[in-house]
């Protein structure tokens, strides 16, 4: 699941929580809601610390220097 559905599960979550008021039996909707964005909360927490690290390969090699954005640039 990338950013934009971490996002929708967000918006879905807060619609059902805080947009609506229709009363099921047996499903509480505010519940699920509070679910649904806590999902995709940690869903963007996952995605953006993924996309943090990421692969440089440096041209005319082989070698695969792993980059991390609090390090700097380690590539030559």
């Amino acid at each position: 699941m990338g950013l934009g559905g971490c996002i929708i599960l967000i918006a879905v979550g807060a619609i059902l929580t805080f947009a609506t008021d229709w009363h099921m039996q047996g499903v509480n909707l505010d519940l699920v809601g509070i679910i649904l964005m806590v999902v995709g909360l940690i869903g963007v927490v996952t995605f953006s610390s993924m996309a943090r690290r990421r692969r440089v390969v440096i041209p005319g090699s082989t070698t695969v220097v792993e980059d991390d954005e609090t390090r700097g640039y380690r590539g030559a």
